[in-house]
């Protein structure tokens, strides 16, 4: 049977991280990065590991990729800490490590909450991702967020999904609303992009009809119509951060 190892990042998780590592307890070793926590995350963590790692932060993507290399066995699931393993996608993970595997590596489906709501539309469901894979073929991109796996080999999908509680309220989401699209930004800034106001222009608004219309998010009634817009307003706040940056790096 192939061993496996949980790698999770963690930066003042103490509300999630109980229920997420009682979820993954068991693999055969967790290992838990945390960038500085100022609450009982890295105390929770230690009652289910001693692999217990502190690492400043250097964006999603790096963090993650410093966990994975902390790792000793050859696969790897990942799993951030409002996530949770449901027993019906522990059992289909466990009888896949029973045998040879031919694949890089597998996409895992998300069901997303916000709030106590779980979303069925705009796009949230099934919001596959590559959550499971052998570190030999497998790491994730070194950016500042919307990190991913990036596999040199082809790629599976498990019938069975995450449960992931992505924000608390709209309290929480506007808050890491602030840090995500300053971290987007970076990014886009490190990719020298061009026509960026007609980009903040364009975008959210493309961002708006594709999640409301063509993902369904009206389905979701009043709550889909707020989410869309968040999201839009995300898309513009990224490129309008973007802007600042470019005008305070300007030669």
């Amino acid at each position: 049977m192939n061993k496996l190892s949980a790698i999770v990042i963690t930066l003042n998780e103490e509300n999630n991280i109980r229920a997420c590592l009682e979820s993954i307890k068991w693999v055969d070793e967790i290992i838990v990065v945390d960038s500085g926590s100022r609450d009982k995350t890295v105390e929770i963590c230690k009652s289910f590991t001693d692999q217990v790692y502190y690492l400043p932060w250097e964006g999603f993507g790096k963090q993650k990729n410093n966990a994975l290399d902390r790792a000793h066995f050859d696969w790897i699931l990942s799993i951030d800490a409002d996530e949770r393993v449901t027993p019906e996608l522990k059992f289909e993970i466990e009888s896949i490590l029973k045998d040879k595997i031919e694949v890089a590596g597998f996409a895992i489906s998300r069901k997303n909450y916000f709030g106590n709501r779980l979303i069925l539309n705009c796009g949230w469901h099934p919001d596959y991702t590559v959550r499971l894979f052998n570190r030999k073929k497998g790491r994730f991109n070194p950016v500042q967020v919307h990190e991913s796996v990036q596999l040199s080999g082809e790629k599976g999908y498990l019938k069975q999904s995450f449960v992931h509680f992505t924000y608390r309220d709209l309290s929480d989401y506007l808050q890491r609303m602030d840090r995500y699209s300053s971290l987007a930004a970076k990014d886009l800034f490190a990719a020298h992009p061009k026509r960026i106001i007609a980009k903040m222009l364009l975008r959210p608004p493309v961002t708006f009809i594709k999640m409301y219309l063509i993902k369904r998010g009206f389905k979701e009634g009043a709550f889909g119509f707020i989410l869309c817009v968040l999201y839009s307003f995300y898309t513009f706040l990224k490129y309008a951060k973007c802007w600042e940056l470019l005008k305070q790096n300007k030669p």
